[in-house]
């Protein structure tokens, strides 16, 4: 039997990417063929929560690819059916509005709109200070729209960011395997 080819993209939810890591390791476990991509802020910017090169590296072991971090190279996601199913994991509020937007102007955004264009699932696995905020009408808009699902989301921390909601990472092969099928996990919102 064939491989799923996963589209694996991640943007700088800096604080979120080892737990993301770690599902794309459990992916790859569970035979999954990964192609990575990662925003520029992802692929150069380090932090605390990690050195750039150090995270890029690990990615590109589980996943035996090279990471794709440039919009050109996002580009022929959609027309050569590199993907079955595009996750971005984790999303930001910034991502998830560039996406409901129809802004493609980062490798993660022009991957998502590659993948759309061919009618392909894209899933988006959210983790944002503000969804509950500034981002929550984006929000609204993606969850009528079609070929896109969400993994559930939760409030990482209610009484002290109120508009914080961070999708439950561990939920990502479940939630892929529902998507591949054009259902949407439910319920969505779960703590």
């Amino acid at each position: 039997m064939e491989k799923i080819k996963l589209g694996y993209a991640m943007t700088g939810s800096f604080c979120t990417l080892d737990k993301s890591i770690k599902e794309m390791s459990r992916m790859a476990s569970l035979d999954y063929d990964i192609l990575p991509i990662m925003s520029e802020n992802v692929y150069t910017v380090s932090t605390r929560f990690g050195k750039a090169r150090d995270i890029v590296t690990k990615v590109e072991n589980i996943s035996e690819k090279s990471v794709i971090h440039t919009v050109s190279g996002a580009e022929p996601i959609g027309p050569k059916r590199m993907c079955d199913i595009l996750i971005v994991a984790p999303c930001t509020g910034n991502t998830l509005s560039k996406i409901a937007l129809g802004i493609t102007d980062t490798p993660v955004t022009m991957a998502v709109k590659s993948q759309l264009r061919i009618g392909a699932p894209v899933l988006i696995c959210l983790a944002s200070n503000d969804a509950l905020g500034a981002s929550a009408e984006n929000l609204g808009k993606l969850l009528n729209r079609k070929n896109i699902f969400f993994v559930p989301l939760g409030q990482d921390d209610p009484e002290n960011k109120p508009n914080s909601l961070v999708a439950h990472f561990d939920m990502i092969p479940l939630c892929v395997d529902k998507a591949l099928r054009g259902i949407q996990h439910q319920p969505i919102f779960i703590q």
